[in-house]
């Protein structure tokens, strides 16, 4: 051992010997990591610092072995929890003069390899100057090293290996740093020992933001031919991973924050404050915010015995005319939500929102790489433009937005995941601005099956109104002036509010909140049964949505039970959904026909009538019936409703027209 190391070693016992707090922690959680803070070891070896810096790999080695020297803890495991701003790089800027420097950048987790044993370092002496080379064993073949530094090539001696549990991790490029059209960048980054436990693995699944602090390594590639190419890849041998982004569930909640929060429950204002809170920068939209704010709580998931999955996140859908702050209101989730994420549906693919499998050069096989469905697991993903989307790949949304899963059978990769995930939508109406008298599904092109998933629609129109226009535009240019309307409720209490409630309170019904919400199903089936068109005002999906809305509402109060009260603010959110987008202007009743098919009941009743008149016409006409005899059969219809419905049963393929003025039933060709 030269002078230096001892020099190295002596200093390290005395840290240490001021560390002995921090060793007896990890030593009673049964742990062999030591977790040192830069900043301690800064203060008290500033020689020790300078050594790190410009030699990481060995003065790493030399300080575990100087605190396994101390007899307080064997075989131990020294990492860092930061590094000083001078080693932070960004993924886009690591360059070859990093190589073997301790770095540290931010980034999201892209792909996770499984976690193999595997030999991970391998350490070689060279016969001529007795250097210890360590080599990061990253592929498959054993790989020794390809010179020394003293010039020798070849024949050096192994001195050991270690096997450990392993994990290879791709970490791109945060989008928040990007600018401009920058694609992101990736780079391998390579776990092992405690760093890949199954506390840890948890926390670095894709979609994870995490930071990473390490070695930069060269890896060679190698040739088609067997030999080695002269570019090398950049990988990371990781000293520590920390997770950047937790869930609400994952959120430390102090007990100064919990007073605070003890405090705002007890506010008898404290839903409208919360709703304040919400995207201040946008005027107006109460019940929209609202319903976000619901949105965030969620209700309670519930698992059957026979092992179905009622979901407690709630999907709200957002449709409207341009410049109604639908964008930036799904930005503001996006951003305030943990784990969110924010697509455009124009760039959107199905692989993208839900996952897909690639080629995994580590393992030599297939892995899973995630989409924004699975990212947000336990967060929310805002999908602006949904309606831009091709139809495959929403397609790929339906399982995830009710059972909550997404199933992938690709490349042998047999899979269930996760995506217990929130939907926050939007879209525009296809011809600029939302016609009320037409049905949203005739305005957006989306399927009816995807809209009825979603437990609230709202629909936000421009329409000039002098009163409202004035308090807009003073709001807006306020904003512009830097006189920002600031939340009743701080940002960060906030967080750690929903948090709380997410993590604490699990309200169950009471027979009083069961019977608010059954009564006003009933009534508005029965006014379905009273009604001419016979249309269906409300259905089971939509009673489960209320269930979900009052729990919501329910742990918003951090109440452990759902009541009246609870029940009655999920009803009034959901009749004025239905007022928008389910209302027939023809019946003057609720119809979910109106959004859940392509056809309200009434039209579809008059359908039915064209269709009952072609079949008696037929008697005295036969096959081909002249259009002007079906009109003054249905001479109670009008031109308008005549003509829609003839062009129903054309499109649907029902009836064709064989020649001018007449028209034919299919079925009777």
């Amino acid at each position: 051992m030269s002078s230096n190391n001892e020099e190295l070693i002596s200093e390290a016992k005395l840290f240490f010997e001021t560390y002995k707090k921090e060793i007896g922690e990890s030593i009673r959680k049964g742990r062999k990591v030591i977790f040192i803070n830069f900043e301690d070891l800064a203060s008290n070896s500033p020689v020790l610092i300078e050594a790190l810096i410009a030699q990481p790999e060995e003065v790493l080695q030399l300080l575990e072995t100087a605190l396994e020297d101390t007899g307080l803890i064997k075989n131990p495991k020294i990492r860092f929890n930061d590094l000083p701003k001078t080693q932070n790089v960004k993924i886009r800027t690591i360059r070859a003069n990093h190589l073997n420097q301790l770095i540290y950048f931010e980034g999201l987790v892209r792909q996770a390899s499984e976690v193999r044993p595997q030999v991970v370092n391998a350490r070689f002496e060279c016969p001529s100057c007795g250097t210890v080379i360590s080599v990061l064993q990253i592929e498959k073949k054993f790989r020794e090293p390809s010179r020394c530094s003293c010039g020798r090539k070849g024949q050096f001696r192994l001195l050991s290996k270690t096997m450990v549990d392993a994990q290879r991790l791709v970490i791109e490029e945060s989008p928040e740093n990007l600018t401009g059209g920058e694609q992101p960048r990736r780079i391998n980054v390579f776990l092992n020992e405690d760093l890949v436990e199954p506390y840890m693995e948890e926390k670095t699944t894709p979609g994870s933001k995490v930071r990473v602090l390490g070695i930069l390594k060269e890896v060679p590639v190698p040739l088609p031919s067997g030999a080695i190419s002269t570019r090398f890849d950049l990988a990371v041998e990781s000293n520590n991973l920390i997770p950047l982004e937790t869930t609400y569930d994952d959120l430390d909640i102090s007990e100064e924050d919990e007073r605070q929060i003890q405090e705002l429950s007890a506010d008898s204002e404290l839903f409208k404050k919360l709703r304040n809170s919400v995207a201040t920068s946008i005027w107006g939209y109460e019940e929209i915010k609202e319903a976000l704010v619901l949105q965030m709580f969620g209700g309670v998931r519930k698992v059957s015995d026979d092992g179905t999955i009622s979901r407690g996140d709630i999907h709200l859908f957002l449709m409207g005319d341009p410049g109604v702050a639908k964008s930036v209101t799904l930005k503001f989730i996006s951003n305030i939500a943990p784990k969110g994420r924010y697509i455009v549906g124009m760039a959107a693919s199905g692989p993208g929102i839900t996952a897909t499998v690639v080629r995994d050069e580590f393992l030599k096989g297939w892995s899973l790489e995630a989409g924004a469905m699975v990212l947000a697991n336990k967060g929310v993903v805002c999908i602006d433009e949904i309606e831009k989307m091709g139809a495959e790949d929403r397609s790929a949304m339906h399982e995830a937005l009710e059972q909550q899963t997404v199933t992938i059978s690709k490349a042998n990769v047999q899979a269930t995941l996760s995506a217990q995930t929130s939907v926050l939508a939007a879209g525009n109406p296809k011809y600029g601005r939302f016609e009320p008298l037409q049905s949203i599904v005739d305005q957006i092109d989306l399927p009816p099956a995807l809209i009825n998933r979603f437990d609230l629609i709202f629909i936000q129109r421009d329409l000039p109104n002098l009163e409202q226009d004035d308090k807009i535009a003073t709001h807006v240019l306020n904003m512009h002036q830097m006189n920002e309307v600031k939340p009743e409720v701080d940002q960060d209490l906030f967080k750690k509010y929903v948090a709380y409630a997410k993590q604490k309170v699990q309200p169950k019904l009471t027979k009083e909140a069961v019977d608010e919400i059954k009564n006003f199903y009933v009534k508005m089936r029965k006014a379905s049964l009273d009604g001419e068109g016979k249309s269906i005002s409300i259905s089971a999906r939509q009673l489960q949505g209320l269930v979900r809305l009052a729990e919501a509402h329910a742990k918003s109060r951090l109440s452990p039970i759902v009541e009246v009260e609870d029940s009655q603010v999920a009803i009034r959110l959901t009749n004025y959904y239905l007022m928008q987008v389910g209302y027939d202007p023809e019946t003057k009743t609720f119809d979910i026909d109106r959004f859940s098919t392509k056809i309200s009941s009434s039209k579809r009743s008059k359908i039915l009538l064209v269709k009952d008149s072609i079949k008696k016409l037929e008697e005295k006409f036969g096959k081909q019936i002249p259009i002007d005899e079906l009109r003054v059969e249905m001479k109670d219809m009008s031109d308008a409703e005549f003509e829609e419905s003839i062009e129903k049963l054309k499109k649907s393929g029902d009836l064709f027209q064989p020649k001018q003025g007449f028209i034919q039933d299919v079925q009777s060709r």
